[in-house]
């Protein structure tokens, strides 16, 4: 029998006031895999990630994660059940210690001594942060802040990650990272982990599968390797 999908979107058609974005978007994600959502600018791949994170509400469709409907649920109920959202951008509060935007991320977990050993469970996977813990976020840099914003969606102990563009405006050496991190998360913690980039080449090369959004339309969807050895689809949407 085939495994059951982690997250599922079914006939997804959503948009900004009477702005149509995704027309009809389906997309389906086995437990414990990375999925790459490419295409250019406008596309529509941050609102797909929006619409499953609740900020967007969809006209139409279903979104199922682990078989429960989410759709037009709010935003914090769908982060108690299980998804967690890493907008693009690196959005870390400055003004707060490493420390501080962790333990943020845990305010839907409840129990000091959970929220605790999350800190700590966060402290062992990301040493660099655990070093960092007393210093302003603001003072990181750009690779630093991505890895913090990471770390904060794990304290909530996610089944559904989604990332936003982790590597954008990062240095080629810290976008590497980021991808291998990616991937850890998948191989070693068991995420199902929805990924946007522009970086096509590099997200397909840790991707399990993947699909291409135009216009809001799935026009791609397949095996990574598969998109990845697609020459036509590679120069007409992926830009490689």
């Amino acid at each position: 029998m085939a495994e059951a999908a982690a997250l599922a979107i079914e006939d997804v058609h959503a948009g900004y006031g009477g702005v149509p974005v995704l027309n009809g978007v389906s997309i389906s994600a086995r437990p414990g895999t990375i999925t790459a959502v490419l295409g250019a600018n406008g596309a529509g791949k941050t609102t797909l990630l929006r619409t499953i994170s609740g900020l967007v509400r969809p006209r139409q469709g279903r979104i199922l994660v682990d078989g429960a409907n989410l759709a037009r649920r709010h935003p914090e109920d769908i982060a108690r059940a299980g998804v967690a959202h890493v907008p693009e951008g690196q959005g870390v509060i400055t003004e707060l210690t490493v420390e501080e935007n962790l333990r943020l991320g845990a305010l839907c977990r409840r129990g000091g001594s959970v929220r605790s050993a999350a800190l700590s469970d966060a402290y062992q996977r990301f040493p660099l942060l655990a070093e960092r813990k007393r210093r302003h976020a603001g003072l990181l840099s750009g690779g630093e802040r991505q890895i913090l914003v990471i770390a904060r969606a794990l304290m909530a102990a996610p089944r559904v990650l989604l990332l936003d563009e982790p590597s954008l405006g990062l240095a080629p050496r810290m976008v590497a990272q980021v991808m291998d991190l990616v991937r850890t998360l998948r191989d070693e913690v068991g995420l199902t982990v929805l990924l946007v980039e522009q970086n096509a080449r590099s997200a397909l090369a840790i991707a399990d599968c993947g699909m291409v959004l135009n216009l809001g339309t799935v026009v791609a969807a397949d095996d990574a390797a598969v998109l990845a050895s697609d020459v036509a689809l590679r120069r007409h949407y992926l830009g490689f």
